[in-house]
Order: C-alpha cells, then sequence, then structure tokens
C-alpha cells in the first residue's frame, strides 16, 4: 500500500511528519494478520511525498531521512487535484492509498484502523476518518462560540456519501473501475475531494466511516481569524454551488441546480442575517458567529451558481 503525503511549501512539517508515519506503516505491518478476530489484510508500506513546488523545497527534508520505503516526487502542474492524481498514479502498483495532508498528524492507530475498517466492512472503495483541530495559539471567543473547527464524527461502519481527502484511504481497485479522478479545473478553488467522493459514491461504489481512525488538524495563527473563517464560509458556499451545478447532468437540470442553489444562497443570507442581528441584541457570540458564516456562505453560494469559481488556494507565484 501506499501512503500519500501532499506539499506546498512546507519542509518542516515534513520533518515532524514523516517519522511519525514510517513508525505507523512499520506497526500496521507488523499488526497484519495477527489477531484473526479482527482482520488486516497483509501489505508492504510506502510513504509517498507529492511536492506541488517546481523548486522542489521539499526534497531536502525527504532526503535527510534515509528509509527505503520513503519516496518523494515533483508534480510542478499547480494545485491539489494535479498532486492527488500524481499520488493515485504514483501508487500504480498498490491496492490501496491513504492520504494525509503535510499539516496533520496521525493519531495512535491510525492506519490500522483504516484498514481493519476497510477489511471488515468487505473492502469498500474508500474510508474516511475523523479530524480534530489542535490551535497554534488562544482561540477567539468568538470562533470558539462558532464551533467552526468541530468535524464530524459517527459510528464506525456508517455508509457516507462524501467525504474529505485529509485522511482517507482509498481501494484503487474499485477507484480505478469506477474512472473518477481529481477534477484539475478545481484544485486551486478546493471542492475536488467533494466532488471525486460524490462521483465515486455516484458510480456505485460504497464509503463507509471510521470513527477511530484520528489525525490532529494543526490551525496555524493566520487560520484563527474571524476573517479567515468567514473567508472560508464563502468558499465552501462557492464550492456547493458550482458541484451541485456540475453534477446536476447539465442542460435544463444544470439550470435549476443554479436556480436552485441561487435561492438557498438568499435564504441563508437573510436568515443569517437575522441571527447575527439576534446575536448582537442578545449578546450571543454564538448567535454572532454562526449568523456571520451563513451569511458568507450564501454568499459564496450565490457567486458558485453564477458560475464564478472561487480560487482560495490562488498563487501569487507562477508555477509551471
Amino acid at each position: 500500500m501506499t501512503i500519500a503525503v501532499p506539499t506546498f511549501h512546507r519542509p518542516a512539517e515534513l520533518t515532524a511528519l514523516l517519522p511519525m508515519l514510517l513508525d505507523h506503516a512499520s506497526r500496521a505491518a507488523e499488526l497484519a494478520g495477527a489477531d484473526p478476530t479482527r482482520p488486516m489484510p497483509r501489505f508492504v508500506a510506502e510513504v509517498l511525498v507529492v511536492d506541488n513546488d517546481p523548486a522542489a523545497s521539499g526534497r531536502e527534508a525527504v532526503e535527510a531521512i534515509r528509509d527505503a520505503r520513503l519516496r518523494y516526487v515533483v508534480e510542478a502542474h499547480p494545485g491539489i487535484s494535479a498532486v492527488r492524481n500524481r499520488a493515485v498514479d504514483e501508487a500504480a502498483g498498490s491496492r490501496l492509498l491513504a492520504f494525509i495532508d503535510d499539516d496533520e498528524h496521525p493519531h495512535d492507530g491510525w492506519l490500522e484502523h483504516l484498514l481493519r475498517t476497510w477489511s471488515s466492512a468487505g473492502h469498500p472503495a474508500a474510508v474516511s476518518g475523523r479530524v480534530v483541530a489542535s490551535f497554534a495559539g488562544p482561540l477567539d471567543p468568538w470562533l470558539e462560540a462558532g464551533s467552526f473547527y468541530t468535524r464530524r464524527s459517527m459510528p464506525t461502519g456508517t455508509p457516507i456519501d462524501v467525504a474529505a481527502a485529509g485522511n482517507l484511504l482509498l481501494d484503487l481497485d474499485a477507484v480505478r473501475a469506477a474512472g473518477v479522478r481529481f477534477a484539475d479545473d478545481l484544485g486551486l478553488s478546493g471542492g475536488e475531494d467533494t466532488l471525486f467522493s460524490r462521483e465515486l459514491h455516484a458510480s456505485g461504489r460504497r464509503m463507509v466511516w471510521c470513527d477511530e481512525s484520528v489525525i490532529t488538524d494543526l490551525v496555524p495563527l493566520d487560520r484563527m481569524t474571524r476573517r479567515w473563517v468567514l473567508k472560508r464560509a464563502w468558499s465552501h458556499g462557492n464550492s456547493a454551488s458550482v458541484l451541485r451545478v456540475r453534477l446536476s447532468g447539465g442542460g435544463v437540470r444544470a439550470l435549476v441546480a443554479r436556480v436552485a442553489s441561487v435561492l438557498a444562497g438568499v435564504a441563508r443570507i437573510v436568515a443569517g442575517a437575522l441571527r447575527w442581528a439576534f446575536g448582537m441584541l442578545s449578546r450571543s457570540l454564538r448567535h454572532q458567529a454562526r449568523g456571520a458564516r451563513a451569511v458568507w456562505r450564501g454568499g459564496g453560494m450565490v457567486q458558485g451558481a453564477a458560475g464564478v469559481v472561487y480560487q482560495e488556494y490562488a498563487r501569487n507565484e507562477t508555477a509551471a
């Protein structure tokens, strides 16, 4: 199997993460098949770093760790979609591919739990795990009241129809049979993993949840601001509309999807503004925060319905 780490301008994060992943690969391989009551496939794991920096800024961090299971490639085409697709292509000799981002840290048993769930659930096309946040400093009470960094949790084995790629195990046999790829035109906007997983599910492939597989998302100071949270809400709203139109199938259904997205976006703006106003009157930080977020998400939905894709991850530098 392959553990893939997309990266861009984060050599320090790679230096911290890669030894953890190699350790997880070793422990999971040692435990494979050891407990007949909790089946796991036998495998040999490699760790693949796919660097989206044409200047290969992550190479030194990788080469400093001398381990035959560690591999490094550069994907010069900008965008996370190109990186994820390159990882899928580079894992041609593997059946299983686990994604983890370069700003995340795995908890004990992270990989083992993904593999055991995949095996015990009858080899679904994807297994998605849980993400928890760790903050670089004290959190603004307004942000804490809004619960903006709280991710979903559900019983292991629960069927799902959408998954993020930050903690995701893919059965590449199923992915290849479905012919699903990460959309390149969403590489700098986000939402590529949402579209990928929805298309995988729409192809008839199963996806399940694993609540025991946990990673920590390391939230830096520049993502602990009200401005960042509201811009992220706009981006998510934009992606929701863009994907709704794309998944509609085109023609009249696409027009219906656009109108529905506009109406839903306007409704969010109105409801969010009312909730924010109530929060101001009642001095409720939660209502203020959630109301403001709804307004921004609604604005993004209207923008996306109009065919404008918000480039959340647009870069100043030119990549080859």
